[in-house]
């Protein structure tokens, strides 16, 4: 059974340079063909439990990869993430938080919640860029999953 539809990265990203540099990073690894790019956690949580205007989606059939922001308006990075791990309809989507807080306990707890990965923003644009390209690069094309 193919669990995902069409969407391959769902971006949870509320600051609009952040989210048009990460769109251009995955269009540059030609990665950026089914991205779908919400703006705070609760939008987060309404595409992938198919709720509001995401009503007409299937619950539990993709995306590939989630980027998540932490320091998101209405419901933080955090409970996105708490919630999507919890859930047995979308605990198998890889979440790679995607952030510019270095913060210890930010990372502690992403990772006790069940996060694939942290990283943090790079300031400089062109390794922004290549950070960017290289985990959709491993994610999407490397990385096996068993939901292909």
């Amino acid at each position: 059974m193919n669990m995902f539809s069409d969407t391959d990265i769902l971006l949870v990203e509320d600051n609009p340079d952040d989210a048009e540099l990460t769109k251009r990073a995955l269009r540059k690894n030609n990665l950026a063909n089914n991205l779908v790019h919400v703006i705070d956690g609760e939008e987060a949580l309404d595409y992938l439990f198919a709720r509001g205007r995401f009503a007409n989606r299937t619950v539990g059939i993709g995306p590939r990869l989630i980027l998540l922001d932490l320091k998101l308006p209405k419901v933080d990075g955090l409970e996105v993430l708490r919630e999507i791990k919890a859930s047995p309809l979308t605990n198998f989507i890889p979440v790679v938080v995607l952030t510019s807080s270095k913060e210890e306990r930010d990372i502690v707890d992403s990772y006790k919640l069940g996060v694939n990965s942290y990283i943090v923003k790079p300031v400089e644009f062109k390794r922004f860029i290549e950070v960017v390209g290289e985990l959709g690069l491993y994610w999407l094309l490397l990385n096996e999953s068993p939901f292909k």
